[in-house]
């Protein structure tokens, strides 16, 4: 039986002493990668940070499009929209861009700014900025049945009637 420390077995978790006992490794759960690419790229943008997303057919929302081109090559290089990019200023031209793809929906009937659509069965309950609604919402709908018959949409407007949207299945 291998031991370590002063006669612990392997198994044992570290002393009250702050001695290390047991065997070192990874433990609980990874957290959830947060970005799909990360790159730099030349860029000659103002301020030290930027935030952007691209729709599917090359819109660019939250940045002037001419300005943040050399991060979009970077990022297209890896994937194509639509996603959703942040990025920080490293040297005088020089950013790191991250990345990571999403879902988009466009629901030309929605008013607000976050909607949550709850699907069971045939039962649907959609929340429009936490107040409950009758409407339907298709499209939402659509991204969560790909899912089955039971799933949680949840969508934030991204330009007009266009929503990031996140279907998990329940």
């Amino acid at each position: 039986m291998r031991r370590f420390g002063r006669g612990s077995l392997a198994a044992d978790p570290p002393g009250w002493d702050g001695e290390q006992r047991g065997e070192p490794g990874i433990h609980g759960i990874a957290r959830p990668r947060r970005w799909d690419v990360v790159e730099t790229a030349r860029a000659s943008l103002p301020g030290a940070t930027t935030a952007f997303a691209v729709l599917p057919d090359g819109t660019v929302l939250g940045e002037d499009a001419a300005l943040v081109a050399p991060l979009r090559a970077a990022v297209e290089q890896h994937f194509d929209p639509p996603y959703r990019a942040e990025a920080v200023r490293q040297s005088a031209e020089r950013w790191a861009v991250a990345a990571r793809r999403i879902a988009v929906a466009r629901e030309p009937r929605l008013e607000g700014e976050h909607a949550e659509l709850v699907a069971h069965g045939r039962d649907r309950i959609l929340t429009v900025d936490g107040v409950e609604t009758g409407r339907r919402a298709l499209a939402l709908e659509a991204l969560g049945e790909r899912l089955g018959p039971d799933y949680v949409v949840s969508a934030t407007r991204l330009h007009e009637d266009v929503w990031e949207a996140e279907a998990l299945p329940l």
